[in-house]
């Protein structure tokens, strides 16, 4: 069976690239190249244009990839989005997967990891084992046998939204010092290395969808 995918990125001849990349995939068509987020929902407008997957940059011109894939989240949820951008940083990432991204890839990623990637985002729903947090998310694929005290819990589930520490302190009613203490403690038990990984220990463990 192939799976049709849509590559989303604002420079041109990168993206015709990517898109030979994939169609050269088994099990994968390139249906659609577009240059930003508003072209691929207009092309959307038209049910026969609609993917399985979309390889989705995140800074575009127009409508950006963020965006882009929180209305794919909530207006066609059947669709998996795979961030493909030359963004590393913690905060980008995190509103990538907030957004409903189900893996985050660099765009210098080997294209062995390209194709692994669109099959697992297929096969298993997600991919998140990438070059930005390759040892981290080796380390979530580990079942944990750890127990998590209930406010540990909470602390996670309000670490996977868009509160900063101190607002979380706020509503679970301590001091910042207590989220600080909450957020080191998870570090070392889950041992992962920042707040990236409590976000994808969060969705791997079913505490959080994005």
């Amino acid at each position: 069976m192939n799976y049709s995918v849509v590559v989303v990125d604002d420079h041109f001849l990168l993206s015709q690239a990517i898109g030979g990349l994939v169609q050269g995939f088994n099990n994968f068509k390139v249906s659609y190249l577009c240059k930003n987020g508003q072209e691929l929902l207009d092309k959307f407008e038209n049910p026969l244009n609609i993917p399985d997957l979309v390889l989705m940059d995140i800074k575009m011109p127009i409508l950006n990839g963020i965006e882009t894939t929180e209305q794919l989240r909530k207006k066609y949820p059947n669709v998996k989005v795979l961030a493909l951008s030359i963004e590393e940083d913690e905060y980008t990432i995190l509103k990538m997967l907030r957004a409903g991204a189900k893996g985050y890839l660099m765009k210098d990623t080997k294209k062995d990891i390209l194709e692994e990637a669109l099959l697992q985002v297929i096969e298993n729903g997600h991919y998140y084992t990438n070059t930005v947090s390759q040892i981290l998310m080796e380390s979530l694929e580990k079942e944990t046998d750890t127990e998590l005290k209930e406010k540990e819990i909470e602390f996670i589930k309000l670490a996977c939204t868009e509160m900063n520490y101190k607002q979380i302190s706020e509503v679970m009613f301590c001091s910042y010092k207590t989220v600080e203490g909450y957020r080191d403690s998870l570090y070392k038990k889950l041992g992962i290395k920042n707040r990236i990984g409590l976000v994808l220990f969060a969705i791997h463990h079913n505490m959080f969808t994005p």
